[in-house]
């Protein structure tokens, strides 16, 4: 309790700015460098296809829909244990994997899909901003601060892998070298972590 008294104080002393900076980079670091379930659900969405539409339309989702549990869980309105959480982001990390060694046309299903999964994965973002005392006077300053850095974490990670791949974007063996080899390694690690936070391996 007193812990938590002299966190208020120190917020209280703190500016806006202060808070926006400090709020946007433990969101920014919660994607990179710590983040890399969400590094790789992120990279899923990445290798769907070379086209800039598609993969804006499953960002915007993405966005969208994380947003919407991030604010809500903080808030108080919904709460899902880690437990249910974890193994589910696990699974939306496989699943869009796999699926894009299968399909290379955007159909409206993945989006509705891509929607659902950003719900699960705003709920873990809550998760981890849960942990820290946020200012009572500032809380909506500081929830916007800290998806403004998810949102920045995330465009980092689509700018580097750009930047990795573009040697080979324009190559006829784009797939066969770069989406089904990486889609499929992504695949395998977000099962064995839904085995894993399952509790069964």
């Amino acid at each position: 309790e007193s812990q938590a008294f002299s966190l208020q104080e120190i917020y209280a002393e703190k500016s806006v700015l202060q808070i926006v900076v400090e709020f946007t980079q433990l969101g920014f670091l919660h994607i990179l460098p710590r983040g890399l379930d969400h590094i790789l659900f992120i990279l899923g969405l990445f290798l769907f296809s070379r086209a800039l539409r598609p993969l804006l339309w499953q960002v915007t989702m993405f966005t969208l829909a994380h947003t919407v549990t991030l604010g809500l869980a903080s808030a108080g309105y919904i709460e899902l244990s880690p437990r249910v959480v974890e193994p589910l982001i696990a699974l939306s990390i496989s699943y869009v994997a796999f699926e894009n060694i299968f399909s290379s046309q955007l159909h409206r299903h993945r989006l509705v899909l891509v929607f659902a999964f950003g719900l699960l994965h705003g709920l873990g973002f809550a998760s981890v901003l849960s942990d820290f005392d946020m200012p009572a006077d500032a809380f909506f300053t500081s929830l916007l601060s800290f998806n403004l850095g998810v949102e920045l974490g995330q465009l980092a990670v689509i700018a580097i892998a750009w930047i990795l791949v573009y040697p080979f974007s324009r190559s006829t063996h784009y797939r066969k070298w770069i989406v089904i080899p990486g889609s499929l390694v992504i695949g395998l690690i977000g099962a064995f972590w839904t085995l894993e936070r399952l509790n069964l391996v």
